[in-house]
């Protein structure tokens, strides 16, 4: 097994959305197959189409184009494996199951679905096993003559697994340690469908990933009861020398409560779980995405990969894509569910949105600006950004309390940034900071400091008015700055006053202390 190039694969079912459980899944795939110089595979399970959603393949694939996860081979991606869909390698599952069916380990049922229910009412907690698959109608129970007919005759039927009851399994998990299962707790599993000709997910994934050399099968925990089986049919096909190892990765848990993290979870907390926003094309519905909210790509992939993995107390938690590469151990992973805190991965695209340029922040801005009705320029938004990208907001949250936090989302910056392109309209006198700040002899302080800035070179540069504020603020012992603030941001917010004026320029900057005057008095 040492000496095979690591493969690992990703193979999600278009049925609709790309979850935020599965990206993390995939997500470790690629760093595992990274860090060993291996290969990943875009593989599509498709063989339940009763629930095949349109766009749901395209959907998946531009996921991954925006967080950065390549594929090395699969469904549009080519290689030697193909095809990658499981809808077209029929013939090839056909000629496995008949090998199951040809070295008595697996057997045809002919039970309609009316008979299993009746079986189900009959026996209490009823599988079908071997202490009940010989009161089924089977090919174990029929007469191979019986069973030829009703197969000419069209009669629908599976092939199940036969499972020998009394057996200790042993599944060897990179994360887990040995499980060990009894398979007489094991049902006989439906391996293919004569319906659609196609086989169930147990059988498919199994063919595929010997075929197409997976050394390793990353997955969720969800599917480590079916690890057993799997293990089984592996020795039935004579693969157990080539058996890929399993890692089951723990459960993205709810925010808060038990259970699995869900799409009702995000919507009731307003996060999203799915990487881009997703339009069903049955119900019309919209969900939120990573991508439109506003999330860069690498906070995403930061905050996800710390969710069930730690590299360590050693490391920092702002991890780049390489550095996980190079960190990244399966062993580390925890065995427990990792519980999803929405406000940390608000915090990690904090801590990358900072970090970029100021002008990387301008088409998301603009398109904010030209969404509330303004028209600026490419350099005046970027002036902007770089005056209020490290301001902290205040909000009220869901039980009334008075919190801050820092701009986490370019959308944040609108009711910050209101000002820069919107003059006051009005003052609410009943505000705390302008009622502190603006006193009887406020409005006469504000003509004199108006008919000072008028002194002030046109180009009213932070340092032009600095050459003649400072010196009169020091003479006249005034101290303007407050007062200043409400004529022309209206509240107790914004950046440095002399960059703000600045940025308005002195005719919008007398404008604005004017009409605070005329209102307040």
């Amino acid at each position: 097994m040492s000496e095979r190039r690591v493969r690992v694969r990703f193979a999600p079912s278009p049925t609709g959305p790309l979850h935020i459980g599965g990206v993390r899944t995939a997500l470790y795939n690629y760093l595992f197959a990274r860090q060993h110089g291996g290969d990943l595979i875009f593989r599509i399970e498709d063989t339940d189409s009763g629930r095949f959603v349109p766009g749901a393949e395209e959907y998946i694939i531009e996921s991954f184009r925006w967080l950065g996860i390549k594929f090395d081979e699969g469904v549009s991606f080519g290689g030697d494996h193909g095809p990658y869909r499981q809808s077209e390698r029929r013939d090839i599952y056909r000629k496995y199951v008949k090998q199951l069916l040809d070295t008595g380990r697996a057997y045809i049922a002919f039970d309609t679905p009316e008979e299993l229910d009746a079986k189900r009412k009959e026996v209490e907690n009823f599988q079908y096993d071997a202490s009940t698959r010989m009161q089924m109608r089977n090919s174990l129970t029929l007469p191979e003559e019986e069973v030829k007919r009703l197969i000419d005759e069209g009669c629908q039927y599976v092939v199940r697994f036969k499972i020998e009851p009394g057996r200790e399994v042993l599944v060897n998990d990179l994360i887990r340690g040995e499980v060990r299962i009894n398979s007489s707790i094991l049902d006989d599993k439906v391996l293919y469908k004569s319906a659609d000709g196609l086989p169930t997910y147990h059988l498919a994934n199994i063919v595929d990933d010997h075929l197409m050399e997976v050394t390793h099968v990353i997955r969720g925990e969800e599917w480590l009861p079916s690890a057993p089986l799997h293990v089984l049919l592996y020795e039935a096909f004579g693969w157990a020398d080539s058996m890929p190892r399993f890692a089951h990765l723990p459960l993205l848990l709810k925010p808060v409560g038990n259970g699995k993290l869900s799409k009702r979870d995000g919507d009731k907390l307003g996060f999203p779980v799915f990487p881009l926003e997703w339009h069903d094309p049955k119900t019309g519905e919209v969900s939120s995405g990573y991508r439109e909210k506003g999330y860069l790509p690498q906070a995403v992939v930061n905050f996800l990969a710390l969710l069930g993995w730690n590299p360590g107390n050693d490391h920092s938690e702002l991890l780049s894509m390489d550095e996980l590469i190079q960190l990244f151990d399966l062993s580390k992973c925890s065995r427990n569910g990792a519980r999803f805190d929405y406000i940390k991965a608000a915090w990690f695209n904090h801590q990358y949105l900072i970090q970029q340029p100021d002008e990387a922040w301008v088409p998301d801005f603009d398109r904010l600006l030209q969404a509330n009705g303004i028209q600026s320029t490419p350099e005046k938004e970027a002036e902007v950004v770089r005056m209020m990208k490290l301001k902290v907001i205040e909000y009220t949250d869901s039980e009334g309390n008075k919190k801050k936090r820092n701009i986490s989302f370019v959308s944040d910056l609108w009711p910050l940034t209101r000002f820069f392109f919107v003059a006051p309209e009005s003052f609410d006198r009943e505000d705390k900071f302008i009622r502190k700040n603006w006193k009887e002899t406020t409005a006469q302080e504000m003509r004199t400091f108006m008919e000072v800035l008028q002194t002030v070179e046109e180009d009213f540069s932070v340092e032009s008015q600095k050459a003649v504020v400072d010196p009169w603020v020091e003479k006249s012992e005034l101290r303007p700055w407050n007062a200043w603030r409400i004529c022309l941001v209206g509240a107790g917010q914004g950046p440095d006053m002399y960059e703000l004026s600045a940025f308005l320029g002195k005719e919008e900057t007398l404008r604005r202390m004017q009409f605070a005057i005329d209102s307040l008095g």
